[in-house]
Formats: C-alpha cells, structure tokens, sequence
C-alpha cells in the first residue's frame, strides 16, 4: 500500500512556504518566536490563584522558594491546576452537550429542528426511565431533554450513567468517593477548592479532579453523543476525502471549524437550498463546496460523507491557500490568529457563538430557534465573497485521500453480527467483538485521540502510533485530530488492511473494514468507553481487565487533560505524547505515573517517542490478556 506520510507533509510544506511569501504567520512561526518555555509553567509551579503571587516554587525540591506566600508546596499547587485544566477541559466538554440538549428542547415535527434517529432516541428514553408507549416521539424527546438537563444541575443523588457502566466501577468509584453527583456541581467543586484558602492537599485534589472529569466523559460528552445522534442520526460507514486538496478551484469554498454541531447540520442542509446554489452560480461558481475542520469536520463527515479539510494545525494553511471563501466557526479549538489572517485575504471569518467571541471577525449570530434560516443567511455571506477571491494567489495542494469514516459503537456492533451471521441476545452484542478478542485473533484495541500540537512534527506520532499497533494485530478506534490524521495517511480505508497484521487483516478482509475505525469527534471518546463498558460486561469483567489502551500522542488542550483523566479513571490506561505540567511535584509524578493504578487498575504513561509508547501500549495489552487468561 502506497504510504502517505510524504503527502501530508507535501502539502502542509507547500503552504507553510506560501505563508511566508505571502507575509502572514502561523503557529509553527509564533512557536518558533517564543523560544524556550516558561521552567515554572512548564513543570506547573507557577500559582496565580491570588494576588499575593504569582509565586513560583522550585521545582527541584531542597533547592530555591519551597513553597508559595499562602504555604502552598510544589505538590499542591500542581495539583490545583491540574485540577482546573479538568475542570475546564470537562466544561468545555459538558457544555457542548447542555447546548445540545436546549437544541433539542426546540425539535417539533413541523419545525425546522427534527429528530432524524426514533431508534436511538427510545434507548435513550429507556436510558432515563421514560415512558415511550403510544407517545408522541417529540413529547418524549422533550422529556429527555428535561431528564439531560437535569444531569447538569441536580441537587442531590448522582448522575444517570449509561448501562454500559459496569457494576464493579461504579462500585469502585463508590469506595473511593469519585462517583460524580452533577455535572455542573463538581466542576464548581473544583474552581472552589482551588481557590487561595481552600484545599491543601494534593490527593484530596487529584480526587476532585478525577470526579469533575468522571461527570464529563459518563455525563456532559455522553450527553452530546447520544442528543447528537438523536437530533442528526446515528453516524454508519460513509466514504469521505480527506487533506486540504478536497478545496475546489470553480465553487465557494466553506470551512466549518469548531465543536457543536448544530451550527453545522444547518450549514450542510442549507447549503443544499436551489436558492443558494443558483446564487452561487450567478456569481460564477459551478456550486457550493463545504468542507469540515477539526471536530465539526468529524461531525458531519461521519453523518454525511463531508469532506474532512484538516485538523487543528491546518486551520490557518486552509486560509493561506486563498481559496476559502468562508471560515465559519462556533466554540473551541479556534484559533484568535485567524482574524488577523484572513484579513490577508479575501476570507469571510465568521464567528456564530456568543461564547467565543473573537475580535475583528464578522460575528453573525446562528439563532438555533431558526437555524435553516440563520444558515442561509451565513452561507450567502461567503457566496457573494466568491467574486473577491485573488486567482492569482491561490495554491489548493493536489494532496487528498479517500477514507471510510462513521463507525459508531452500533454500527461496529452491527457489522460484526452479519459477518458471523449470529442470532445473540440484545444484552450480549458484544460477543462477537469479544470472540475475536478471546481467540487472539485481535490482540486488543487502543483509541487514539487528542489535537495536534507544534512540539511534535504535524501528525507524525499518531500516524507512527498507528502503523505499529496495527501491525502487531491491534484494532485502533479515532476521534478528534487523531482521526484527520489516519484519514490523511490512508489508514481509514479497507486497503490498510495490508498493513495490519494477520489476525487483523483477516478480520477487516471479512468485514471490509479499515484498521483504524473513525468514531467520531472528540466528545464522542463517549463511545469508546460505551464499548468497553458493553465489553467487560459481556465477559464479566472490570474495564481494568480489558486489553485495551488509550493514547493521545499530540495532545495541547484542557479537555485533552479530561478525557485522559476519565479514560484512566474508567480503567484504561493513558499514554500522553507531550510533558504535562505536572514534573514539579514529586507526588504527583509518583501518583499519576505509579499509584493512580491501585485506585483505578491504570495510569498515565508520558513518553513521547511514538514507537516506545506504541511498544508499551503493546506489552499492557498482553499483560492485561494474560490477567483474564486469555
């Protein structure tokens, strides 16, 4: 099989030289012009939480200040802000998922907001103990609303999980008193017992830290996934493109960048309007060309087949190409620098979301009570663009690759049942999932996950994570970033298969599948836990037992520090590619990388050679079969 390692770097490296030509930066040059970081920030003794600091704290412990004006040691103030990146990382997160929910207050069968998943919303009703019989879908979609919005807020008991949440982890978070009670009330928890005067020890920390990020991946992400899949379908394989060729030379380029996927449902369907289309051909476009970015990118590829232009680090080379008419965007992940940039060229950078403001964009507010409307009228900002495009200063790489993305926890599920024609019981659909993995003729499975991030060369260690682990009879799940890359590198399509080894090329040659399966983005790492639950469950086991891993090889943001907290709070453990700030604190190097596993049956692993990692990854995987004797 052909590798596509050189082609991604042909067209990043093209437009990194146009860049420079043209003037402009990225953030591989504000990389560059920062030099060395921060020693104190960098290893997270650095404590502004009041204005008696900022104090800063050796981090070489008998050597220089030991502790902070309020008597904070190294310990507890890494610990408090590796606590509020948690709480951050899960509010960013949870948030999503609360908007969803109030979007889906809105669904009515003659409105423009409808539910396109009956299926999906009943196991969710069913999820909230819901009466369904005889009633209107729309009466029960609103009572799952109230049920969801509740999660956020409740004032007693704990959260709803889902039943894929085995009985022993529950138990366990129980006894160790992590099991989150509401979302928004632990993430508060945390912001209050990091405030100067508050918590001063680091495990009671780390603690508040683990439940606020537990309330996140079992709660606030879940809650996205299931509305999402309600409100836009349930994702099932679709072909895609992928890189930033999938820009067109004679159409109104549209990048959709961001997270919630309101915003781009709407887009993708208006863009589809006669009225649109015969607007963008009377200004001289053969049609409308929208294309995703990031994890809204992920979105409506996996329900639509729309195509992925790139992920985070390529945000500002799709500006750069000249050819993008509009870069339209809501929350997250967004780069401030691309209002500046785009003012370089002819590109429309509109911002939608009260919640991210950015100055000098063109804000158009999206008004999720009319969102068909309010996306039309955003899109034909971007088609009376098209006559302002420079044609003399555009380069749209030749570099795309074709992938097959929208592989949901049902569609796995379903795909495996008609291969081995089995006829299983509803609760155990996990077992033929589970015969592959008890035979060894897959070894194990790892999610990678996670952003991009300049310290490493652009997608470099996922892609190299990757071809090991698949090499060695590993079956990969993706989200986010992590997925863009696969994509780019041509290991979503059933022809990697060549790349993988025996056991997992014969099971992709059965099911037609690639090795490395598009779950979706971000907020969907949901249904990676949702599968390993149904997984331990199906073999009577803990998460912690599984053979499986997680990895997030290029990681930069908040939510990253959430997600690796509540995957190895689920019992998975979680290689990191990049330092965490935390090298301050002998506890928490100690607790984090050693004991965190007599807690929750994992931990973290930071090494940021992909190959070592992906050879740790391996070795925990065998270790684990070899703990459930299989």
């Amino acid at each position: 099989m052909e590798d596509r390692g050189l082609l991604i770097k042909s067209a990043q490296d093209q437009l990194l030289e146009k860049a420079k030509k043209d003037g402009v930066e990225t953030a591989w040059d504000r990389k560059e012009a920062m030099k060395t970081p921060c020693g104190f920030g960098s290893a997270g003794v650095c404590c502004r939480n009041c204005a008696m600091g900022p104090c800063r704290v050796s981090p070489v412990p008998g050597k220089g200040v030991e502790r902070g004006i309020c008597g904070a040691t190294a310990d507890v103030i890494v610990a408090r802000n590796f606590a509020r990146m948690c709480a951050a990382g899960s509010a960013a997160h949870s948030d999503h998922g609360r908007s969803l929910v109030l979007y889906l207050e809105n669904a009515s069968r003659d409105g423009q907001i409808q539910i396109r998943d009956e299926k999906k919303l009943m196991a969710v009703a069913n999820k909230y103990s819901i009466e369904t019989c005889g009633r209107d879908v729309y009466d029960v979609a609103h009572d799952i609303a109230d049920a969801a919005l509740n999660e956020f807020g409740k004032p007693r008991g704990n959260l709803i999980f889902s039943k894929a949440l085995p009985k022993k982890r529950r138990e366990l978070w129980d006894k160790l008193g992590v099991t989150p009670r509401s979302i928004d009330r632990d993430i508060v928890s945390v912001m209050h017992s990091t405030h100067i005067g508050c918590s001063g020890d680091a495990k009671n920390l780390y603690d508040m830290a683990m439940r606020a990020s537990l309330a996140d991946g079992w709660g606030g992400s879940y809650i996205a996934t299931e509305i999402s899949d309600i409100l836009f379908k349930t994702p099932s394989p679709v072909q895609t493109e992928a890189n930033l060729g999938v820009l067109e030379d004679n159409q109104v380029n549209i990048i959709l960048h961001g997270h919630e996927p309101s915003l781009s449902e709407s887009i993708v369907a208006a863009a589809e309007d006669p009225e649109l289309i015969a607007l963008a051909k009377a200004e001289g476009a053969d049609g409308i060309n929208v294309c995703g970015m990031c994890c809204t990118g992920n979105e409506i590829t996996m329900r639509h087949g729309i195509k992925m232009a790139g992920n985070f680090l390529q945000q500002e080379l799709a500006v750069v190409t000249g050819a993008v008419e509009a870069l339209i965007v809501d929350v997250q992940c967004i780069m401030p620098a691309l209002a500046r940039l785009s003012k370089s060229y002819h590109t429309k950078f509109i911002t939608t979301s009260p919640k991210a403001h950015i100055t000098d964009s063109t804000f158009i507010e999206f008004e999720e009570d009319r969102p068909y409307d309010s996306a039309k009228e955003i899109i034909r900002e971007a088609i009376l663009n098209y006559k302002n495009r420079n044609r003399d200063n555009v380069l749209i790489p030749n570099e795309k690759c074709e992938a097959l993305v929208g592989f949901s926890t049902e569609a796995i599920v379903d795909g495996l049942d008609k291969v081995v024609n089995s006829q299983i019981d509803p609760m155990q659909t996990v077992k033929p999932l589970a015969d592959v993995i008890l035979s060894g003729t897959i070894r194990g499975a790892a999610a990678i996950v996670g952003c991009n991030n300049p310290k490493n060369p652009h997608d470099t260690c996922h892609v190299e994570m990757m071809k090991y682990l698949i090499a060695h009879d590993v079956i990969i799940i993706v989200t986010g970033c992590a997925a863009h890359a696969a994509a780019k590198a041509g290991l979503m399509l059933p022809e990697a298969k060549e790349l993988a080894g025996p056991g997992l090329k014969t099971v992709c040659s059965l099911l037609g599948i690639p090795p490395v399966l598009h779950q979706g983005s971000c907020v969907d790492i949901s249904r990676n836990l949702q599968l390993a639950g149904e997984l331990a469950n199906h073999l009577n086991v803990d998460i912690s037992d599984l053979p499986v891993v997680g990895a997030a090889p290029e990681w930069m943001s908040e939510k990253a520090v959430a997600i690796g907290t509540y995957v190895v709070g689920s019992g998975i453990d979680a290689w990191l590619g990049i330092v965490p700030p935390v090298t301050g604190s002998p506890f928490a190097m100690d607790y984090l990388l050693n004991k965190m596993e007599e807690d929750y049956g994992a931990k973290f692993y930071v090494e940021t050679d992909p190959q070592k990692a992906a050879e740790q990854m391996l070795e925990r995987i065998e270790a684990k079969r070899k703990k459930i004797n299989i």
